[in-house]
C-alpha cells in the first residue's frame, strides 16, 4: 500500500515564524512536499508565489475568506444575507489558487448569526448554502478546483458554526450533486462530534478530498496522550487507498520542529523518502 501524503498546515505549524511565506521555505527544509493555509489573503501573494516556486512545495488547500472576524464571522457559505460577499470571498480565493496552483478551496459554512437560534434558522441556512455550493461547484469547475465542505464541531471548538457533522455534510453534498465538490475530513472534529471514526470513515470514503488531523481532545500532535491510535488510523486510510492529502492542523505541545518526531517515525517506517 502506498504511503499517504502529509501537508504542513501553515497556519498552526511553524508559527515561530511570522511571514507565511517564510514558513514555506521552512516546511520545505524539514521534508514536507506539501502544505496547505487558512487564508493567506493578507500576505503578499507573489511572495507566496516565490516561496511556492523556489522550493517546489505545493500548496494543497486554502479557505475561502471568512468574512469579519472581528465581528464572529467564520465564513460566509451558508449565512443568511451574505450572498454577495461570499461570491466576493470566492472570487479572491480562486484568484490565490490559481495563481499558486492550488487545487481545492474549503467553502466555509460559517456560524449561526448572533441572536438567532439554530432550530429556528437552519432550513434556511442548508438552502443558502446548498445554493451558494451550486454556484461555486460550477464556478470552480471551470478552473479545474475542487471545492470542500468541512464539518466544524459544536461541543469545543465553535458552538455556533453551522456545519457540525459528517453526516449533515454528506446528505448536502447529496443534493448538490456537483463531482467538483467533496468532503473535507477532520479527525479531530468527527471524533468529538460522532466517533466511530472506523465505520464513518469507510461509510464516507468516496465523499473525502481531504482529510486534517489533530489529537483529541487538546489538538496537539498525533502521538501525543489522547483518544485517538493514529498508528491504526494509519492503517485504516491506507487500506482504503487514500491517494489525497492529509493535513497537519495541530497546535504543537513545543517547537513544530520538535514535535515531527511521529511524522519522522512514519516515513521511515514506510520507507517514504518522497513524503
Amino acid at each position: 500500500m502506498p504511503p499517504l501524503q502529509f501537508c504542513a498546515n501553515l497556519t498552526w505549524l511553524f508559527t515561530e515564524i511570522p511571514e507565511l511565506s517564510q514558513r514555506i521555505y521552512a516546511a520545505a527544509a524539514v521534508g514536507f512536499r506539501a502544505v496547505e493555509a487558512a487564508w493567506p489573503y493578507e500576505e503578499d501573494l507573489q511572495e507566496l508565489k516565490s516561496a511556492r516556486d523556489a522550493t517546489g512545495v505545493e500548496l494543497v488547500l486554502i479557505n475561502t475568506p471568512p468574512g469579519n472576524l472581528r465581528a464572529g464571522d467564520l465564513g460566509l457559505g451558508a449565512v443568511p444575507g451574505r450572498e454577495q460577499e461570499f461570491r466576493q470571498g470566492l472570487e479572491r480565493a480562486i484568484e490565490y489558487a490559481q495563481a499558486l496552483q492550488c487545487k481545492r478551496i474549503h467553502l466555509m459554512a460559517g456560524r449561526v448569526p448572533l441572536g438567532s437560534h439554530r432550530a429556528e434558522v437552519a432550513q434556511e441556512m442548508e438552502s443558502i448554502f446548498i445554493q451558494n455550493l451550486e454556484y461555486a461547484a460550477d464556478l470552480l469547475s471551470k478552473k479545474g478546483i475542487t471545492g470542500l465542505i468541512e464539518p466544524i464541531n459544536t461541543r469545543i471548538t465553535d458552538p455556533a458554526y453551522f456545519l457540525d457533522s459528517p453526516h449533515h455534510a454528506v446528505a448536502i453534498l447529496e443534493r448538490v450533486g456537483r463531482p467538483n465538490l467533496k468532503l473535507q475530513m477532520d479527525v479531530f472534529h468527527w471524533q468529538i462530534m460522532d466517533g466511530n471514526l472506523t465505520q464513518n470513515i469507510i461509510r464516507y470514503f468516496p465523499y473525502i478530498g481531504h482529510i486534517q488531523i489533530a489529537q483529541v481532545p487538546e489538538r496537539n500532535e498525533p502521538d501525543t496522550p489522547g483518544e485517538l491510535n493514529y498508528s491504526y488510523l494509519w492503517d485504516v486510510l491506507e487500506r482504503q487507498h487514500y491517494q489525497g492529502f492529509v493535513g497537519c492542523e495541530y497546535r504543537p505541545l513545543g517547537g513544530t520542529i520538535t514535535g515531527l518526531g511521529w511524522l519522522k517515525e512514519y516515513w521511515t517506517r514506510k520507507g517514504d523518502q518522497e513524503h
